[in-house]
């Protein structure tokens, strides 16, 4: 009976070092997110502000950390911010995006018959990573490595739409302003933008070139880069597909989603 009850301590003991364990990590994880969301650095009380930890519970985890290199003290500021192991750690994880979504967007055009493409966000405009070309006589083709803008292409759009609004009005100013007096005020953009992200998929009715249509959609990879999938159609045969579109584009976003 008594190596039962030892034996039983023993589990009951492992078990409550088990959650402990789990709960430290977890801790760690969320002062990890704080850090990640504030790059300017932080110090140790506001970190204990913000994860409701108290200070010398958040003081022993940081310590861990900073010996990890997943945290270091900022000279500057004497600020705490992610360390270089983060990078590292970031780098070998990398999501090679345009392999692993290729063959949804195979599958996407042969679907709809009509060329697809990939974009990523850099700087302030769209660039082509990727393009599955339809299989229509007449189609629509882009170079891979050309730049397009963000306010008049449907993968443009998509992507403003999962930016902070701050953000996005510093991105679309310039180009509503260089469109000239004939554009659109920049309020009915951010109208536009509104609904793109009510229903997750943009539109491009002849904006960036006449008699090209296009709609798209963007998501964040888990490092929050920001990538784009646009069908661009000739328009004289854009509205007749329009709405079987959607429903393909979202479930094409569903898969991608799933994969990530």
């Amino acid at each position: 009976m008594w190596g039962s009850m030892a034996a039983d301590s023993a589990k009951t003991d492992r078990k409550g070092q088990s959650g402990q364990g789990v709960q430290v990590i977890s801790r760690a994880a969320e002062i990890l997110r704080i850090l990640k969301n504030d790059t300017s650095g932080l110090s140790l009380g506001q970190i204990a502000d913000r994860v409701h930890l108290p200070r010398s519970t958040v003081q022993r985890i940081v310590n861990a950390l900073i010996a990890e290199r997943l945290v270091m003290a900022s000279a500057a500021e004497g600020g705490l911010r992610l360390g270089s192991e983060i990078q590292s750690l970031a780098a070998a994880g990398r999501i090679n995006m345009t392999e692993l979504v290729r063959p949804i967007l195979t599958e996407l055009s042969k679907e709809t018959q009509e060329t697809v493409d990939l974009a990523v966000f850099r700087g302030d405009h769209m660039v082509f990573l990727d393009q599955v070309v339809g299989s229509h006589r007449l189609r629509t083709v882009s170079s891979v490595g050309e730049s397009f803008p963000m306010t008049t292409t449907a993968n443009g759009k998509a992507a403003l739409a999962l930016m902070e609004d701050e953000a996005l009005v510093a991105l679309a100013s310039p180009e509503v302003k260089l469109a000239g007096d004939g554009a659109r005020p920049l309020s009915d953009f951010l109208k536009e933008i509104e609904q793109i992200r009510q229903t997750s998929i943009a539109w491009d009715i002849n904006e960036h070139t006449d008699g090209i249509s296009a709609a798209g959609f963007a998501l964040k990879d888990p490092i929050g880069q920001i990538y784009a999938v646009s069908v661009p159609v000739p328009s004289h045969r854009f509205k007749t597909m329009k709405d079987s579109l959607v429903d393909l584009l979202l479930q094409a976003r569903k898969a991608i989603v799933q994969l990530l």
